[in-house]
């Protein structure tokens, strides 16, 4: 079997198969639009938005008050007061419930606490979320054992701090690379390996560590100070300058057999299991950002005048705010939405949380490199040089900078699209993946073949017209009807092309990346575009007409978006960028890189220090 198939059956056997529960996102790219699903969106019982409120305005006196983002840049450390007064507030044990010692908010509150931090501090708002959303608290709440959880998640929840260790030197989204081993020896478990990029590793008191027990992956809790651990060194980045994450090498590190979380073997199901809620972080920190982004733009817009008028009545500026102000509306409502499914519990949104990331994660990106453009020279300049001349130390380089990782940690957007990809054809696989698949016998393809007539004689049919081709369609959104009307209209052309493309690559579909790319980028945009709607029309309630606006002008802008990538998926020079990137690698134009120096440093390109002193800490 090759690498490539080994690693693909590993990410196989690690996802969850089975759809006990409805997702409206997976009926979305079969081209079946249930609103029903998402409309109205849950909310939280009286009593936990009340403290969730609470909490939420607490966190926020807390930051203005004893928070100073700019020393966090200058000195690429968060105080240790800082993380102690936290702790106090329960910022720790968010979502960790009241019978282990946490708050036990609703996924919303958690959300929109990380969005306010992350607006102020995003290496404040990643210590945080790194700790509940991949650190302990989150597997042991989803596999862990009741002992388990009463040793731990008190810990957590009183600002003990965690991390989440799968990442190697030459291990990132390819799982069957793994390297570090957990061997067992009666009532122990021995680990040794080298992880990278631990965030929060330089600081943890706890760590979730995967190994490979024989052939597949395991999960450990690891005390941080285990004999036989070593943080080799801190990693310093472009952005987040703030966290703490380092390299760690774990040499013979004895760990007790209780601390194996679930079944050996386990590990990957529990890392993806506990990313789809964990990754709604980032879109909470993304939201975040773009709307800072907002009221800078708008200030920023109103108070530079040129050419006679403030810059943001000129058209060229105009049409950004446009972008930013619509745009952080509706991350906003792919936020606040997934969250609530989260809590709700009802639907399965494996893939509403990954697009949730994508599209945050990227659009956020997007509206930051617009803030940076209105602001010109000053958004090029750090807030601490701005501040020294006299003026408002505005630091949007810097969030820039920060937010760039966010397109890349928790799954780059790359590997976001084929998970997605993944999930998104689980019906046509479970319905014909036999008939695709070379290694299947011939009775397994008659099977299939059976199967396979009687899904798609009752699902083709649902693909020509719906109640997107009726113009009194979701009338009671008013404004906004005609928008649903195309999410209705284009989720069934989305099914149709991607039913197309299978039939056209079959088993090959896979290696089609940049065509499987485009259709996920589709569904995220008509994703977006139910969110804000059904926010919009939540909103109106007390708002008026204003929501409805931004919706509006968000919903234009996502249309262009996907109408832009339904043309590139038959017109594109996918085949020919392909075939040039192989010439590159191959050497072929070496011509192209006569005349520059390279100012790398040299050194291996995968490689791990060696030796070194400990240089983990502990917050005290």
């Amino acid at each position: 079997m090759s690498e490539y198939a080994k690693a693909r059956e590993l990410g196989e056997q690690a996802r969850e198969k089975e759809w006990t529960r409805p997702s409206f996102a997976k009926q979305l790219f079969l081209g079946n639009f249930r609103l029903d699903l998402v409309r109205p969106a849950p909310a939280p019982a009286d009593e936990a938005a009340k403290r969730g409120e609470e909490f939420v305005r607490a966190v926020r006196k807390f930051l203005d008050a004893h928070v100073d983002p700019a020393e966090i840049e200058r000195t690429a450390q968060v105080p240790d007061e800082v993380v102690k007064g936290l702790a106090g507030l329960g910022a720790f044990g968010i979502t960790i419930s009241e019978e282990y010692g946490g708050l036990g908010l609703p996924y919303l509150y958690y959300c929109r606490a990380l969005m306010l931090v992350g607006s102020y501090c995003p290496a404040l708002a990643t210590l945080l979320s790194a700790h509940q959303s991949i650190g302990v608290p989150q597997p042991l709440k989803l596999f862990g054992t009741e002992e388990q959880k009463r040793e731990y998640l008190p810990r957590c929840a009183r600002g003990e701090i965690s991390a989440f260790l799968l990442t190697e030197p030459d291990v990132g989204s390819d799982p069957a690379r793994l390297s570090t081993t957990a061997v067992r020896d009666g009532d122990e478990y021995v680990l040794d390996g080298v992880k990278l990029w631990t965030t929060n590793g330089v600081v943890a008191d706890l760590l979730v560590v995967m190994a490979r027990t024989g052939e597949k992956v395991s999960a450990f809790v690891v005390e941080a100070d285990t004999p036989g651990i070593t943080v080799q060194r801190r990693n310093r980045f472009m952005g987040l300058r703030g966290i703490e994450n380092g390299v760690t090498e774990f040499r013979q590190v004895r760990v007790p057999a209780r601390n194996l979380i679930g079944r050996e073997g386990q590990g990957l199901k529990i890392a993806l299991t506990t990313l789809n809620t964990g990754r709604l972080s980032l879109p909470a920190t993304c939201a975040g950002n773009a709307k800072w982004a907002v009221k800078i733009a708008r200030e920023w817009g109103n108070a530079r005048v040129q050419w006679g008028r403030s810059v943001g009545r000129h058209e060229a500026v105009a049409t950004k705010i446009s972008f930013i102000a619509a745009t952080a509306y509706a991350l906003e409502a792919v936020c606040d939405l997934t969250s609530r499914m989260a809590d709700d519990q009802r639907n399965d949104i494996r893939i509403e949380a990954a697009l949730a990331k994508l599209y945050a994660s990227e659009l956020s990106y997007q509206v930051l490199d617009e803030l940076v453009q209105i602001r010109g020279g000053r958004g090029y300049e750090s807030a601490e040089s701005l501040a020294a001349r006299g003026e408002r130390g505005v630091p949007a380089e810097q969030m820039l900078r920060d937010s760039r990782i966010n397109r890349i940690f928790e799954g780059s957007s790359e590997i976001m699209r084929l998970l997605i990809t993944r999930e998104a054809v689980d019906a046509h696989l479970s319905a014909a993946g036999e008939l695709i698949d070379p290694d299947a016998s011939p009775q397994a393809r008659a099977r299939a073949l059976k199967r396979a007539g009687a899904f798609y004689a009752r699902w083709l049919p649902t693909l020509v017209a719906g109640t997107g081709n009726l113009p009194t369609s979701y009338a009671d959104f008013g404004p906004l009807a005609a928008h649903l009307r195309y999410v209705e209209r284009t989720s069934r052309k989305l099914a149709r092309s991607l039913f197309y493309g299978m039939s056209r690559w079959q088993g090959r579909l896979e290696h089609r990346q940049a065509f499987l790319g485009r259709i996920v980028d589709v569904g995220a945009e008509l994703f977006a575009m139910t969110a804000v709607c059904v926010r919009a029309e939540e909103d109106a309630a007390d708002l008026g007409r204003r929501p409805y606006e931004l919706a509006d002008t968000f919903c234009r802008q996502a249309r262009r978006r996907a109408d832009a990538l339904f043309a590139r998926l038959w017109d594109n020079s996918d085949s020919a960028d392909v075939r040039l990137a192989r010439y590159v690698l191959d050497g072929r134009y070496g011509f192209l890189e006569e005349g520059v120096l390279d100012p790398s440093i040299e050194g291996p390109w995968v490689g791990a220090p060696e030796g070194g002193e400990n240089v983990r800490r502990k917050i005290t």
